[in-house]
């Protein structure tokens, strides 16, 4: 077995024993079959809980199943995002602090390898179990809402898939450059907060990672900015490399500062 499929399966190992193979899909599934329904049965819960005066009739918005999408993709924007960090942020800083890389370190293995290993299957873990939260949403989007085509769905993960890829990159590519505090730190920065500073100045620019979630929904019927589109998915892709590479060279430099 080579080096590489060791340090693979090191890693499935290691995300089966600490449960993250498990809790992660659940939770992004579980917001997947929450959205469709709550916003069906939505007017019926107000009617009966929301204390609203006598012959009070409000007008609620005909919610179609691409609304859900977008509106489930949102919830995974805030929520699913934090989720990523807080899972993985000590993915290779956790490991320096706790002296279990020594145990690879000494061991015939580059660090291409080993950051590699674990983008791969991080990535893996996040790309299935947010797959698998869309993909309940469909199935309750259809019996609630109304039927939406395959080659839009698809269409939509695969952009947004772009994004988590680069989101789990971040958190990675700081994990090797710092302890895992500021490895947090920074991943909101830059995957939060700089996400609430595109939607609010974005206008200004059309080409950048922030807005392949806007790009995404727009699977859903508009077709206007494919050159920007495309331009924000090869800037992406571009950044990612990039990113990979940095992981790789912080994860050798700050090899020396493993506790032992």
């Amino acid at each position: 077995m080579s080096s590489f499929n060791a340090l693979l399966h090191k890693e499935l190992r290691e995300n089966i024993r600490n449960f993250k193979m498990y809790w992660i899909p659940i939770v992004f599934v579980i917001f997947g079959i929450l959205e469709p329904i709550s916003n069906h049965f939505l007017p019926e819960i107000m009617k009966s809980v929301g204390n609203l005066p006598e012959g009070t009739d409000f007008v609620w918005p005909e919610f179609r199943g691409e609304d859900i999408f977008v509106s489930l993709m949102g919830q995974y924007q805030l929520i699913g995002i934090l989720v990523i960090i807080l899972a993985f942020m000590g993915s290779i800083s956790g490991e320096r602090k706790t002296g279990t890389a020594t145990l690879l370190y000494v061991r015939p293995m580059s660090f291409s390898q080993y950051f590699l290993s674990k983008w791969i299957v991080v990535n893996a873990i996040v790309l299935a179990s947010v797959w698998l939260g869309f993909f309940a949403a469909w199935y309750y989007i259809r019996i609630l809402f109304n039927s939406v085509a395959a080659g839009e769905v698809f269409a939509f993960l695969g952009t947004y898939s772009l994004w988590l890829v680069f989101a789990v990159t971040v958190v990675l590519a700081f994990s090797a450059c710092m302890s895992t505090g500021g490895a947090a730190g920074l991943s909101i920065l830059v995957l939060l907060v700089f996400q609430v500073i595109d939607s609010i100045l974005g206008t200004y620019w059309t080409v950048s990672p922030w807005k392949l979630s806007t790009y995404a929904s727009n699977a859903f019927g508009a077709s206007d900015g494919q050159s920007a589109y495309w331009m924000s998915v090869g800037l992406t892709g571009i950044l990612i490399i990039v990113l990979v590479f940095f992981g790789m060279y912080m994860a050798k430099r700050n090899a020396a500062k493993t506790l032992v």
